[in-house]
């Protein structure tokens, strides 16, 4: 159903140029919808980020949808087949920036709310919206700044569903109920630079790093466990050198990143690393970023509701993951909140011509609105 009130209003929000920390007017377009079916919002900006928090019923645990209508940059224009905010649909696909990441997922969230309350007008508990535009970037005004403001105020939610693209081949054939953490880190180590011909006139600060490099490769850091796979470590970037093959640098700079389970912290795993350089004896400096604690949904009630919606609709009996980088979920989590992420297929996030099933959207526009009617209804 190409012309779906779910596929009508994605077509709407993709066509907007939300590139972070920007809306572009998607919010706006949210909350007049949300109002109209007698929701209250509170706009909610933070610095250059917008936001807000909207909610329908008056008292009684919260269901709450959480999502961001910022998209990444879109690459080269002349790479996309379509311009890629003049969204269009071909073959039962609608393509355009942010249509799987995740404007397909705010759309089904909006027309299942409209749904559920007009079927429900006087349902016991709140279904509420927390909605940023600052999950693609720094996320520092966003997610994280509207928890602290529902804290203040001892609103806490006690379902959350993020319609992050959590679905691998098929809608609904995945889960995330749950997140590794990200710990990422700039290393600077200093040697001596000198001539080439005169090495033992300087101190060559590659050939220091080389093997507590390869150590830091080596190790294992957990064996993971039941609902998330070992901690990784990886180097993203190294850089050293003048450029010329005649001079020895003076230092030399690594950038690496840990995805970490929840069998290791932080802070163990920031002392290991610290550990093994100064093994080595060198002199290096280190500036440590916590991009996200990784948080998990063990099996409840939110879990079982939705498996038992998913395959009501696709007929899928769902898998649960922790796979796949941060979501704006290691913000909520914390509250004591049960969290999962549901939403369409990733194959094409972030990608030139990304795109979303319009089958996939009507999908989830009923699952959704199942999920929120099994308990709130």
């Amino acid at each position: 159903m190409n012309n779906s009130p779910t596929v009508a209003l994605a077509l709407d929000l993709v066509s907007r140029p939300s590139v972070t920390p920007f809306d572009a007017g998607c919010q706006e377009l949210m909350i007049h919808r949300l109002e109209r079916s007698g929701f209250s919002v509170e706009r909610l900006k933070f610095d250059d980020v917008d936001n807000f928090w909207a909610v329908h019923g008056s008292d009684g645990p919260i269901f709450c949808f959480a999502g961001h209508t910022d998209v990444v940059p879109t690459g080269p224009l002349d790479q996309w087949a379509n311009l890629p905010f003049s969204p269009v649909i071909k073959d039962g696909l609608l393509f355009g920036r942010g249509a799987a990441d995740m404007k397909g997922s705010l759309a089904s969230m909006v027309v299942a709310a409209e749904q559920f309350v007009k079927q429900y007008p006087d349902h016991p508990g709140r279904l509420a919206f927390l909605i940023t535009s600052d999950e693609e970037g720094l996320a520092v005004n966003g997610t994280v700044r509207v928890v602290d403001w529902l804290k203040a105020q001892a609103i806490i939610p006690r379902w959350c569903l993020v319609g992050e693209p959590s679905s691998s081949e098929q809608c609904g054939d995945t889960i995330k109920n749950g997140r590794r953490g990200s710990l990422g880190c700039s290393m600077t180590i200093t040697g001596l630079q000198g001539h080439v011909a005169y090495p033992h006139l300087a101190s060559n600060p590659i050939h220091l790093a080389t093997p507590a490099i390869n150590e830091l490769i080596a190790a294992v850091w957990d064996e993971g466990n039941d609902y998330f796979p070992p901690t990784s470590f990886q180097i993203s970037n190294i850089t050293s050198g003048t450029g010329v093959t005649n001079v020895i640098p003076g230092d030399i700079q690594v950038m690496f990143n840990f995805r970490f389970s929840t069998e290791v912290t932080d802070q163990q795993l920031r002392q290991r690393v610290e550990d093994i350089l100064d093994r080595y004896g060198f002199n290096y400096s280190m500036e440590w970023r916590l991009n996200g604690q990784p948080f998990l949904t063990k099996t409840g009630l939110l879990v079982d509701v939705a498996r038992e919606c998913i395959e009501d609709v696709t007929g899928l009996k769902t898998v649960l993951s922790t796979a796949g980088g941060t979501s704006d979920g290691r913000f909520i989590a914390p509250m004591g909140s049960e969290v999962l992420e549901l939403g369409p297929v990733n194959s094409s996030i972030h990608r030139v011509d990304e795109h979303v099933s319009t089958e996939d959207l009507n999908k989830l526009t009923k699952i959704y609105q199942k999920i929120v009617s099994q308990l709130l209804g």
